[in-house]
């Protein structure tokens, strides 16, 4: 018994000894939850973009310079969607590791012309919010517990396994959304949101989005685009009209009155709620997103 009490104060004091959590900067909140799942409480993930706000047009401040210039690790999305962080690296001085979690991995989409929108002027053609299909996130995890492996050998099974765990679940999560749209005839499939930020959702669940925005929320709709939405929803007879938590609700808002639609409630694209909110996670995020839709979509 002695030498069992023994051992484990030795675990103990190393423990003791490595508690000091790895300092990780991530992009914006979305990624910041799957970093923290990844690396468990040997990480202090900071998110540099938090819940409800815009990362597409993030001005950084000196106190988020110096957040970077202390991370060990900071980890981006990459595909353009951060157009402000090679700035902010070099300001900070960054001497660590960088990751880019959806470069190198499957190809990205293009970005689908925006209806009345400009497009956005730093993605160059790319649609960057591969979040919005789970095996895309899928596809991050081994390359973000390799990262921490580099970072913090010390705890590399714990990230391996933590990344297997999650893994798992959003395969569940996956196949979850799959059996809901499952119940929703393919042709009924159609709605509408502020900004083209569902493509990879789209495709991935066979969904059919129709936004007046470009792919970012800095694109300005036109009177023009507008009313070809509006004429398409009569033509289509689209049912479901979302606003989404980070844009101006006021162009949906005006497409509602003039077809008679009711925005269906608010989907998140870009950005977890705050903790007591629909989306205080990617999971809760996805699931929640996924049973609005379903819902506004559904024959009675």
């Amino acid at each position: 018994m002695k030498r069992v009490l023994g051992a484990l104060g030795l675990v103990f004091g190393v423990g003791v000894a490595a508690a000091q959590p790895l300092p990780v900067v991530a992009s914006f909140s979305i990624l910041g939850d799957v970093v923290a799942q990844v690396g468990g409480d040997r990480v202090a993930v900071q998110v540099l973009v938090g819940p409800g706000s815009d990362a597409h047009v993030l001005q950084p401040t000196p106190a988020q310079a110096r957040q970077v210039a202390q991370a060990r690790l900071v980890v981006s999305h990459g595909l353009g969607f951060e157009g402000w962080m090679p700035r902010l690296l070099r300001a900070a001085g960054f001497k660590g590791r960088e990751l880019r979690v959806a470069e190198g991995g499957a190809a990205p989409l293009k970005a689908a012309p925006a209806q009345g929108g400009h497009g956005h002027h730093h993605h160059h053609g790319i649609d960057p919010h591969t979040w919005q299909d789970v095996s895309r996130v899928l596809q991050w995890l081994p390359r973000i517990a390799q990262a921490l492996c580099e970072a913090d050998a010390a705890g590399c099974d714990g990230h391996r396994q933590r990344a297997e765990a999650y893994g798992a679940r959003l395969r569940s999560l996956d196949a979850d959304i799959r059996a809901q749209w499952a119940t929703v005839p393919a042709a009924d499939r159609k709605l509408i949101t502020s900004h083209e930020a569902f493509g990879y959702y789209a495709a991935a669940y066979g969904v059919r989005f129709l936004a007046p925005q470009g792919l970012s929320t800095e694109a300005e709709a036109s009177a023009r685009g507008v009313a070809q939405l509006v004429r398409q929803i009569r033509a289509e007879g689209i049912r479901a009209l979302f606003v989404e938590t980070i844009a101006d609700p006021r162009l949906i808002e005006q497409i509602g009155r003039e077809t008679g639609l009711k925005p269906a409630g608010r989907l998140y694209s870009d950005s977890l709620s705050p903790p007591d909110g629909a989306a205080p996670s990617y999971e809760a995020l996805m699931r929640h997103n996924t049973r609005l839709m379903v819902e506004a979509l559904r024959r009675p």
